[in-house]
């Protein structure tokens, strides 16, 4: 039986002030596909994002790559799932570049030889090759959001996951990044306000607003219904 990268069912978070930040939000994404997840601030995306490697845990299922997320997966889906946040400083602590895209291998307890092979593998992704020894914090914000990338990559993950991937990026470093994105073979979800880069990279779109799925369908269905984009906060690309 085919197990989708994705599955979530019924799940419902509220955060511990009672905000209810996602109300029974049912998805499934398979293998391969590369879907949007777009919506206005505080529409839950975030929040759900969490959810997919067990940072959060609400009311409902959340499987990922055939793995319930729970105390006892937590790890093996963490390895599964690549999760790359908003703010790439938030991911890239390390003294160089090598150290911050090894860390991953280090604390799945592979061998150096493996170690250095999978850093390797991920810069040369991420066309950052040659960057090892750098000092991340030095970086432009393309290039460390590149690195960030590669510091989830070198775990061979079967899903990314990308928080706002184009934010604080001046439109070279952009399209680089989209035509990268494009040409990486895994599944992907993406959570982000840049229609224009799902328009061109996603052909599913997922319209989150006040904690719930409000549109599921093809990117190009959904942003011509202009109605549709303006109730959501959202504007035609």
């Amino acid at each position: 039986m085919m197990h989708h990268s994705i599955e979530v069912q019924q799940l419902s978070f509220s955060y511990p002030d009672g905000h209810p930040a996602l109300l029974e939000v049912s998805l499934k994404i398979a293998p391969g596909e590369k879907v949007a997840l777009v919506g206005p601030n505080g529409a839950g995306k975030s929040t759900l994002i969490l959810h997919l490697n067990g940072i959060l845990t609400g009311r409902g299922q959340v499987k990922v790559c055939g793995m319930e997320v729970n105390e006892k997966t937590v790890s093996r889906v963490r390895a599964a799932i690549g999760l790359v946040f908003q703010n790439p400083d938030d991911q890239l602590f390390s003294p160089t570049v090598y150290d911050d895209v090894a860390y991953g291998p280090l604390y799945q307890g592979l061998p150096p030889s493996e170690v250095e092979s999978r850093v390797n593998y991920a810069l040369d992704a991420v066309r950052m090759a040659g960057f090892g020894q750098r000092v991340s914090h030095h970086l432009s914000s393309g290039e460390k959001k590149r690195i960030a990338i590669a510091t989830v990559l070198s775990m061979k993950p079967e899903v990314l996951v990308l928080d706002e991937p184009t934010s604080g990026l001046d439109p070279r470093a952009r399209r680089s990044l989209i035509n990268f994105l494009r040409d990486l073979p895994m599944t992907m979800l993406v959570s982000t306000h840049d229609l224009a880069m799902v328009r061109d990279l996603f052909p599913r779109m997922i319209i989150m607003d006040e904690g719930r799925i409000v549109a599921d369908g093809l990117t190009r269905k959904l942003l011509s219904d202009q109605k549709l984009l303006e109730t959501h906060g959202l504007e035609m690309p």
